[in-house]
């Protein structure tokens, strides 16, 4: 059958791309990374509300390598009332006994009155900080909310904010009034950014910022890790421009990609996994898991019901490498993103 014209650029121009996204990515991460000598690391997790006994099982296997624990999270119920689930304040105490730095996290994620969430919602940034009025009433909930759960700091994880310019603007002055009444009541904050964000932007100098070092891939394009060495460098690099204190975040398990095609023209269900489901996975489908020098997670494929299946996720040894190529490019703050779902977590130190 003869190939449509168009349908035949369209394939070569694929061809192209991918020919040089290949190449682009070999040339970017030629030296390998795995674990070895790195200055001191103080390392710090999240525990989620929504999977406190994996959580706790993973704390007690950890905990004596953490300085520092976040509470994840405190998010907004109807009518954007703060909402702190009662896990959430557990794990504060726990960690609060133990002798750890905690953090109360605070995310904009909603949830309306017939029950429905939305994550990471930057309509309810914008209602939160929409004047100077609501910035007050706002940075006073959150700092009082911190204070009564007995937390050392609050931590500001909203995402998706800086896209409109307007938003973008009402948030960062928004963190400036937090950063001054934290700073007046004694608390700590750490904000919490994406990779993507304008670390050019005018933040306040103030806050701790914790930049993501995730989500290289995941479930907005093809199979890959979490982070590699090549990412790693650039965006340590790039969150020179920061002001103040700078750490960052890593993170457990990974991804499963279902008939993954050229480019992503087609594929089927992307999820994620956790290291513990990831590596039964591969236990049952028997299949042969390899680490990839790039970026030190692991990976395997196999096939089932007529369906082609990729893995890639991290394990103690991946978080460990990842840990040593960050503090030798001189961060020297560490979190894990998250306590739950991994095996022998115990053996990421710092």
């Amino acid at each position: 059958m003869k190939m449509n014209k168009k349908v035949k650029r369209g394939l070569v121009l694929a061809a192209a791309l991918l020919s040089l996204t290949a190449a682009g990515l070999s040339c970017a991460g030629a030296e390998p990374v795995k674990s070895g000598p790195h200055p001191d690391v103080r390392l710090s997790a999240w525990t989620a509300y929504w999977d406190d006994e994996a959580g706790s099982r993973d704390y007690k296997d950890v905990r004596r390598h953490l300085t520092g624990l976040s509470a994840f999270a405190a998010y907004y119920g109807p009518d954007d009332t703060l909402v702190v689930p009662d896990e959430t304040k557990s794990a504060l105490r726990q960690a609060k006994k133990d002798g750890k730095e905690t953090y109360l996290t605070v995310v904009n994620d909603s949830l309306d009155a017939s029950g429905k969430t939305t994550e990471k919602d930057p309509a309810l940034v914008g209602r939160l900080v929409q004047d100077d009025e609501a910035m007050d009433a706002q940075t006073a909930l959150l700092t009082s909310q911190a204070k009564e759960l007995g937390a050392d700091g609050l931590e500001l994880d909203f995402e998706r904010v800086f896209k409109d310019d307007k938003l973008k603007e009402k948030f960062l002055r928004f963190t400036y009034c937090l950063s001054m009444a934290c700073n007046k009541e004694n608390l700590k904050l750490r904000i919490v950014l994406e990779p993507s964000a304008p670390f050019e932007a005018p933040f306040a100098k103030g806050p701790e910022y914790v930049v993501m070092l995730y989500n290289l891939h995941g479930l907005h394009n093809g199979p890959g890790p979490k982070a590699d060495g090549a990412f790693i460098k650039k965006t340590i690099g790039r969150m020179e421009k920061l002001p103040g204190k700078k750490s960052v975040a890593i993170a457990t398990g990974g991804c499963i990609w279902q008939d993954y095609k050229l480019l992503g023209l087609s594929h089927g269900r992307i999820r994620f996994l956790s290291e513990q489901e990831a590596a039964s996975l591969a236990a049952k489908q028997k299949a042969k898991v390899t680490r990839d020098d790039e970026s030190g997670a692991l990976n395997f494929s196999y096939e089932e019901g007529g369906h082609h299946y990729e893995v890639w996720y991290a394990d103690a040894e991946t978080l460990n490498a990842w840990i040593t190529a960050i503090a030798n490019l001189g961060i020297t703050d560490v979190s894990i993103w998250r306590l739950g779902g991994n095996e022998k977590i115990g053996r990421v130190h710092p």
